[in-house]
């Protein structure tokens, strides 16, 4: 009681998760600085209700304004801790003031995502795999067939993939060998919904993990891995803008098909 204390209220894409590991990093390096000494220390609301209760004891509603639009777009119930600052808004931002209660009983929000499926693979299985995404409530936007070229393989592979010649080879012979189908995709939190269907970029990783993961169904290598999803947000709209440059059948994914990124 006798020293002050800061109260800090985030928002950010898994922000429990992620603040949950920098207080872990905070508190063991407090220890090796000074182990059982009076450094400050770190605590954290667990869930979003907990948040809500604690945040309206020490702010008012008018506390809380938004940053950039786009930053918005992949939060959700479950991954709220909001913004406290205010700050400047500069030229060429869209900000509006936000009430904390609104936005975290909002929900999640309507989004857009594309699912790339692999030469060889959407020939075979296409009906099960639109079955499944109709089963995790996607609604199907936009779909077209395509041969790629090996500049636009070049941008579906990891980093990691292009630092390895070899690697990015087999990868970009094996996308242009034939026709891919691309499906934009819509539901609430869209790309992390799909990314977490898929499962790691290894199918041999995906099954020891969870035999049911797309990868672990369909893939049978790290180069024929079935599936190419949206890594991000910011990555779903370029490849919006790449694969369906046309629009969508959407007027919300036409808007976000507009953003910029």
């Amino acid at each position: 009681m006798s020293n002050p204390v800061l109260v800090c209220v985030f928002r950010g894409i898994d922000a429990y998760d992620a603040l949950a590991g920098v207080v872990e990093g905070f508190t063991q390096c407090r220890e090796k600085l000074n182990p059982g000494g009076s450094l400050p220390q770190a605590v954290m609301a667990l869930t979003p209700e907990v948040t809500f209760r604690q945040a309206v004891l020490f702010f008012t509603e008018a506390d809380f304004v938004t940053g950039k639009t786009y930053t918005l777009q992949e939060h959700t119930y479950h991954s709220l801790q909001s913004l406290c600052c205010s700050f400047s808004v500069g030229e060429g931002w869209r900000c509006r003031a936000e009430s904390l209660f609104t936005f975290l009983h909002t929900g999640a929000q309507v989004l857009c995502t594309v699912l790339l499926i692999k030469p060889g693979v959407w020939s075979q299985n296409l009906a099960r795999i639109l079955r499944n995404l109709d089963l995790e409530k996607f609604t199907l936007v936009g779909m077209k067939h395509i041969d790629l070229d090996p500049a636009t393989a070049l941008r579906l592979l990891p980093p990691e993939v292009t630092q390895d010649p070899a690697a990015l080879g087999a990868h970009c012979t094996y996308l242009t060998s034939g026709t891919a189908l691309v499906l934009c995709l819509q539901r609430p939190n869209a790309v992390k919904k799909l990314l977490d269907l898929l499962g790691p970029e290894d199918p041999k990783v995906a099954q020891a993990l969870d035999p049911s993961l797309w990868r672990a169904q369909y893939g049978t290598s790290t180069v024929h891995n079935a599936f190419y999803g949206s890594k991000s947000y910011q990555m779903a709209v370029q490849d919006m803008k790449l694969f369906f440059p046309e629009g969508l059948c959407c007027a919300k994914c036409q808007a976000l098909e507009e953003e910029e990124v």
